[in-house]
């Protein structure tokens, strides 16, 4: 009812967990609701909650929490270096032919740059195309700022604007 997205776990499949989470809540009977990995009750109170409207509010509370942490992250990551293209795989071993072309044409411009696999972290993954307003990947930031994607920097690494860009930084 709260429209938020979550994920349930069968405590019948593992009998460690059944009980560890007891102890570890320390709250003795299921279901058990966590927001954000902090308990919020049981059963009676997590009802109690959905009928007062305190639950949707708690849910889009921690919503809100974890997407300014999310994007505190992105913008941590765009800006640890001048220059960071987010691809498939690493600069080593690229791992489609969009990320081979464009770490090709970055290298050639003699500049450094990082690369970051978003196939290794599923949140940087999605949260990225939220947070630039772009679709697809590779994704190119000089200076925290989106320079484009794949069709965008072989466009430039062909006119030598990319080497420009990629040095100014």
């Amino acid at each position: 009812e709260t429209g938020a997205d979550f994920e349930t776990f069968d405590i019948l499949e593992d009998e460690e967990v059944r009980q560890g989470l007891k102890e570890y809540s320390d709250w003795p009977t299921y279901p058990q609701l966590y927001v954000n990995g902090e308990l919020v009750g049981g059963c009676d109170i997590v009802l109690e909650m959905a009928s007062d409207g305190s639950l949707k509010e708690t849910v889009a509370g921690a919503v809100a929490k974890s997407k300014e942490a999310l994007h505190a992250r992105l913008k941590a990551l765009i800006n640890k270096a001048p220059a960071t293209v987010f691809i498939k795989g690493s600069r080593d071993e690229p791992r489609c032919g969009f990320s081979r072309r464009v770490v090709a044409a970055l290298a050639e411009t003699g500049a450094d740059f990082e690369t970051f696999d978003i196939l290794e972290d599923e949140e940087v993954r999605q949260g990225l195309k939220e947070y630039s307003d772009w679709p697809t990947y590779p994704q190119l930031y000089v200076k925290g700022e989106l320079v484009g994607g794949c069709d965008i920097i072989l466009e430039m690494a062909a006119d030598g604007s990319l080497k420009e860009t990629l040095t100014a930084a």
